[in-house]
């Protein structure tokens, strides 16, 4: 088991900011790949971002491509998305996941994550 915690949400207007960070626990967070999710109400939960394990490589939706920024910190177990001019139809719950394995190779489909976080709640008001 690998739990993941999600921060940083909240309300925010268009054209401003938030940081997620995703909170894991012990030794093997450097031995997963992470993403961030996110799922709309009403739609299906769809690939914002993800990482390899040691940050090498990054992958993006086109959606968020230059305005978003994955990133991670393995001493601290923390995942990232810097989160920049931020639109109406960004609303939506964010879940961090983890897929274990050292790959470089960036995880981009849900099916391969194995942990899921409960998620965080992100609101930007037109």
């Amino acid at each position: 088991q690998v739990p993941l915690v999600e921060s940083g949400g909240g309300l925010v207007q268009t054209g401003g900011s938030l940081r997620l960070s995703c909170a894991g626990s012990g030794r093997t967070f450097s031995m997963y790949a992470m993403g961030w999710f996110r799922q709309a109400p009403g739609k299906e939960r769809e690939f914002v971002a993800a990482i390899t394990w040691n940050g090498g490589s990054t992958s993006y939706a086109d959606s968020v491509k230059g305005r978003f920024a994955i990133s991670r910190d393995n001493a601290k177990n923390t995942m990232y998305l810097q989160m920049n001019s931020l639109k109406p139809e960004d609303t939506a719950v964010y879940y961090c996941a983890a897929d274990f394995g050292r790959s470089s190779v960036v995880p981009a489909r849900a099916s391969l994550y194995e942990y899921w976080g409960q998620g965080t709640q992100v609101t930007v008001s037109s």
